[in-house]
């Protein structure tokens, strides 16, 4: 089978392809044909080193997010058959419930090898159904954007109609967190940098977009916005350098959710928290069964995730390349081998 594996780490120039002979599935196992992938920063940190590396297996097959057909099943597997159409789960151990720290070797495209190969055996426990709706390549984009989205806003926050929902950029999963709230009846304000994303955020409905360029204080636009009252819920993507913004942004006693580490650094005032009773989450992805939720609220709206390119699988490394530029409007996929 054709694979690629990260040797060594430290520049994009390590992601080489080879060919490995297929492993067979053993009990309770499932081997899956992949037919598209899609790509995070956090498969950028993996591949220069900037991701911690002592929980980086030797030579790992990188990234975290595919899908596929089930075309070969082990002995006593039920949960899945031959043909379906299925995506990995990001902690493969993470069924349900609270996360514990022992699942994290478990994390696929690091800790534990990926998917960007022709062919991956799992165990049947860490695969989930993918909407029927969806192309190979749009399901290839849910594993950790979008259920990164649901568990921000409706696993941890219950977001409700008529609440309001500030996001910041345009990547995967503030897209999602965009497309999750406005199906759920909430008010979506975006920020961007770029007025071409901005028409692309108007052409989706979404019109209360504010450019942090040309308006540097955009805390104080979100709260014109609002009346004074600031947003409900902030998914805070910038990380350091946007987050005291992020809490000025914040109604009262709104629920801000820590998921980025993009912009700079900066010290966090504790009283800033508090001046704004905030409820402030850590979010690292889901659960199998946040995605199965999120999935059925998919298929239910058939929403269809923002793909901005696509790439061919020998062309991997330049899909990478196009992710590092931060030009991107949504996901980024490479399609199967």
């Amino acid at each position: 089978m054709k694979v690629y594996r990260l040797d060594p780490i430290g520049t994009f120039d390590g992601l080489k392809l080879g060919d490995e002979e297929d492993r067979r599935p053993g009990p309770k196992e499932v081997a899956i044909r992949i037919r598209a992938t899609s790509l995070n920063y956090r498969d950028l940190k993996v591949a220069t080193g900037a991701y911690e590396r002592s929980v980086i297996k030797p030579r790992p097959i990188p990234v975290s997010d595919g899908v596929g057909e089930v075309v070969e099943t082990g002995q006593g597997v039920t949960r899945v058959k031959v043909g379906d159409r299925v995506a990995a789960i990001f902690v493969q151990r993470w069924l349900a419930g609270r996360v514990d720290p022992a699942y994290a070797s478990s994390a696929l495209g690091g800790p534990s090898d990926g998917v960007l190969a022709e062919r991956i055996v799992l165990s049947e426990e860490g695969v989930v159904s993918i909407p029927a709706h969806l192309t190979f390549e749009e399901a290839a984009t849910l594993p950790c954007a979008a259920v990164t989205a649901w568990h921000a806003l409706f696993a941890r926050g219950k977001l409700t109609a008529g609440e309001t929902v500030l996001t910041l950029g345009t990547g995967g999963v503030s897209l999602f967190a965009a497309q999750f709230a406005h199906m759920a009846g909430a008010r979506v304000i975006v920020t961007s940098g770029s007025e071409e994303k901005i028409a692309r955020l108007k052409s989706m409905g979404i019109t209360d977009v504010v450019n942090y360029r040309a308006t540097p204080d955009w805390e104080r636009a979100v709260m014109d916005l609002t009346g004074g009252q600031g947003a409900d819920h902030v998914v805070e993507l910038g990380g350091a350098g946007t987050f005291r913004k992020s809490l000025l942004a914040l109604r009262v006693g709104g629920r801000l959710y820590a998921i980025g580490n993009l912009a700079g650094e900066a010290q966090i005032n504790p009283q800033m928290i508090l001046a704004k009773r905030a409820n402030v989450h850590g979010i690292q992805v889901g659960s199998r069964e946040m995605f199965e939720a999120m999935n059925r609220a998919i298929s239910q709206a058939q929403l269809k995730p923002v793909i901005d390119r696509q790439f061919e699988f020998g062309d991997a490394r330049a899909a990478y390349d196009y992710l590092a530029s931060r030009t991107h409007f949504g996901k980024i996929v490479v399609r199967g081998a």
